[in-house]
């Protein structure tokens, strides 16, 4: 498991087996995943297309957790237009870092922009200036060096460069080798960030050394220590499903330290003064959990993210069950479905019978899908920017999926919507920022998250549950729409079958 040796991460298709084209049903996918389809040279591996409308970047998701950081300056080594989209996140990130810590500053973010005459003479000389600009100018405690495709593809040693220049600033550099071409599957970003992190930041606190240890103390520290939890969080996550997360962990007596997301880089090195790391994402955080398991010995949970009721219990127990604490898990769990019940009564007369598809990540999209399984809705279909095993113990919560469709495509809209012209949802509850073509399809549309609502935890089931109801229940604006736009699509487009373009290609 150790790739730490190496420059980078290496792509997900290569260490997972991950999936980027795909188009069955769910009963499918289960039926691959008790095959092992994703060990080897698995059936899965590398499906491709004859024909891409859009592809996702791994520096652009990258920078969407690294611009959270706290005490931190990212440059972009790359053309200007490659940290576009930081430019939206500037308002978000700002709040969501003060909500932490009222002192924090927003985004401090510079580029590098190369430019044509940098491709044919290299950009190393614009690195070194801004790196040397930013610790003078900002004096951050860390500064972050995200590659883009330019720089790799005409040979820039940024390696070299920050090993160089990192006696000469107070800041520690962490180069993050994040370019889009090395890989089609987007999630490789996470293990691109996890591998920089890993190399620079991740390492024992320095603590005060006693001549004479105190034996009180000493087991006060070790008790403390023994219920300490990192729970580690996504971009996807509001402020208020921390909070929902750390009131249950609470409940069980542990203590909860959120990271990567808006932690400061000294929080990388307080993580290892703990007893469990908790994933809310497989798909997010094994290439970090595994890393500190084999290095450190910290056992780590990855299993179902805690959205809906079902998945929420199997999450707490999952915990509970390391420190011995099922029955307190198993009281609190019977407190929390009691409440909730009296809750959604309301909700589920207007949401029983509704049709609904889910586009997103894999285990998000499938966690979500409880949440409408628990208000009697009918589940239609899935859109996945891809899968690997992760997605496999998130199927557990399910009832009747077998037939859903399931499409595995990270963006490529003309296939979405081709499938929506067969399907006949109500509603569809899509990942934000993709929904701008989806929209004029004319249905409703409920985001897949926000940073300002809650979605995970027995509150987010209400919470999902309150805006489903508001939503369906007032749709004209995207029925509105859908009557004075067109999407750019042929009508021979949607006589094909939506998986005409996917191809097999042989497994590596």
């Amino acid at each position: 498991m150790n790739y730490l040796e190496a420059i980078s991460a290496p792509a997900r298709e290569n260490r997972l087996r991950a999936n980027i084209a795909f188009g069955g049903t769910c009963g499918d996918i289960k039926g691959c995943l008790k095959k092992g389809c994703f060990s080897g040279n698995g059936c899965l591996n590398l499906a491709g297309r004859r024909f891409s409308q859009t592809q996702g970047c791994q520096f652009t998701l990258s920078l969407a957790i690294l611009n959270t950081l706290r005490n931190a300056v990212v440059i972009m080594h790359s053309p200007i237009g490659c940290g576009t989209c930081t430019i939206s996140n500037v308002g978000v990130n700002k709040t969501f870092k003060q909500l932490r810590d009222p002192n924090s500053e927003g985004i401090i973010w510079l580029s590098t922009n190369l430019d044509e005459a940098d491709v044919i003479s290299g950009g190393e000389r614009k690195l070194r200036e801004a790196v040397l600009f930013a610790d003078k100018e900002f004096r951050p405690e860390t500064i972050i060096v995200a590659n883009g495709c330019v720089p790799s593809l005409i040979g820039d040693d940024i390696d070299s460069i920050i090993s160089d220049l990192q006696n000469q600033t107070a800041a520690t550099i962490v180069p993050i080798h994040c370019e889009g071409f090395k890989t089609k599957v987007m999630a490789t970003a996470y293990d691109a960030v996890y591998h920089g992190i890993l190399k620079k930041l991740v390492k024992k606190p320095e603590r005060q050394r006693y001549l004479v240890n105190d034996d009180v103390e000493a087991l006060k520290e070790s008790y403390k220590i023994g219920r300490n939890v990192n729970v580690f969080n996504v971009g996807s996550m509001s402020r208020a499903d921390e909070l929902e997360l750390k009131r249950l962990l609470n409940a069980l007596g542990l203590n909860v330290t959120f990271i990567p997301c808006y932690a400061e880089p000294e929080d990388f090195q307080y993580s290892l003064e703990s007893s469990l790391n908790i994933s809310i994402c497989g798909t997010h955080d094994d290439y970090f959990l595994e890393h500190i398991k084999e290095k450190y010995d910290i056992p780590f949970i990855i299993d179902t993210m805690p959205i809906g009721r079902k998945n929420t219990d199997r999450w707490l127990l999952k915990i509970a069950a390391h420190f011995g604490l099922e029955n307190e898990a198993r009281k609190l769990i019977e407190t929390e479905n009691a409440e909730l019940d009296k809750c959604l009564e309301s909700f589920r007369e207007t949401l029983k019978g509704k049709r609904a598809f889910i586009s997103g990540g894999e285990v998000r999209i499938l966690a979500t899908a409880e949440i409408l399984q628990d208000l009697g809705m009918k589940l239609v279909g899935f859109k996945a920017h891809h899968f690997d095993e992760f997605i496999e113990p998130v199927f557990d919560a399910l009832e009747n999926v077998d037939d859903v469709v399931f499409d595995v495509a990270t963006n490529q809209p003309f296939e979405q919507a081709n499938l929506l012209k067969r399907i006949k949802a109500d509603i569809l509850i899509t990942h934000t920022g993709g929904n701008n073509i989806l929209a004029k399809i004319g249905l409703p549309i409920l985001p897949l998250f926000g940073p300002a609502y809650n979605y995970l935890g027995y509150s987010g089931v209400f919470e999902v549950a309150r805006r489903l109801n508001r939503v369906i229940r007032n749709g004209q604006f995207n029925k509105q729409l859908s009557l004075h736009t067109k999407l750019p699509y042929k009508e021979e487009w949607y006589k094909k079958d939506p998986f005409t373009y996917i191809v097999e290609q042989d497994a590596v």
